[in-house]
């Protein structure tokens, strides 16, 4: 005898709670940015009154226009894309390379190497940040971007570890039959195996232009010349010199913000569905 869960009107039930359960968790997550694309319509003196409305009385659509004029937004636009692009291609290129070396390549001392990589994850980066300052600094590389551009030649450990896991789930035979005729295990790599990990290669892509682009600490750390900040950098600029009277204009501040988050919100919308078969399909191994 079936139980109320198994009837139609059982799953109904849960899934109606399913729903609701989401779409709470929805709204509470995307409060925050709901708040920020609300006040960056408010008057000033509208940002924190109590109570709140959600729905300003006046829209002040020209806080955008002082979003993008009050600083040079165009060139730490550039600076931004300047490092963002190069390190997208280098992680990725690097990354997929040791990670197809762990997953088809057999030599002594791999898995010895592979958990090595994977314990670095466990290196907080605090760890390491003076000793990397020092050493860019001998090299006369601060204030420039290749501190924030270099070490994406070498990879990231995460990223390593997913396309590893995503090349073992891909069959053997096209990598055979291109080994049959003549190629190379590096054009294999380029032309068989990168092909069939567009998932995976998409999701970090996306992974690594959302840590780049919102990249707060590392431009912070080398970049002392105001004329190659980033974004980030630029939105810290705007805080302390909207107004020199010393009041921050977080009106104008918050619509700053949300113009360097649409990229994000962009870039995801149209790469989801790589992203989330990446992720199932790598953590499926």
């Amino acid at each position: 005898m079936s139980t109320q869960h198994g009837t139609p009107a059982g799953r109904i039930t849960r899934i109606s709670l399913l729903y609701v359960v989401l779409v709470a968790l929805g709204a509470l997550f995307s409060a925050p940015v709901v708040w920020m694309l609300s006040s960056s319509l408010h008057r000033l003196a509208d940002v924190f009154a109590q109570p709140y409305q959600w729905i300003p009385e006046i829209w002040q659509w020209d806080n955008y226009v002082r979003a993008v004029t009050i600083l040079p937004v165009g060139r730490f636009l550039f600076n931004t894309i300047a490092i963002t692009v190069p390190v997208m291609i280098a992680t990725v290129l690097s990354s997929a390379l040791v990670a197809y070396g762990f997953a088809r390549f057999r030599f002594p001392g791999r898995d010895w190497l592979f958990s090595l990589c994977l314990g670095t994850m466990m290196l907080p980066g605090q760890v390491t940040m003076i000793p990397l300052y020092m050493l860019f600094a001998k090299l006369g590389w601060v204030d420039t971007y290749l501190p924030l551009i270099v070490p994406a030649l070498f990879g990231s450990p995460f990223y390593i570890f997913l396309l590893r896991q995503f090349f073992l789930t891909i069959p053997r035979d096209s990598e055979e039959a291109a080994l049959i005729d003549g190629a190379s295990p590096l054009r294999i790599w380029w032309s068989v195996i990168l092909p069939q990990a567009r998932p995976a290669l998409a999701t970090v892509l996306i992974f690594t232009f959302i840590g780049t682009w919102n990249d707060f600490f590392g431009p912070l750390l080398y970049l002392n010349s105001p004329e190659k900040a980033t974004l980030t950098l630029g939105l810290n600029l705007m805080k302390t010199q909207v107004l020199g009277s010393g009041v921050v204009e977080w009106n104008v501040l918050m619509a700053a913000s949300l113009l360097v988050l649409l990229p994000n919100v962009i870039l995801f919308f149209f790469a989801q569905r790589h992203f989330i078969s990446g992720i199932s399909m790598g953590a499926g191994k």
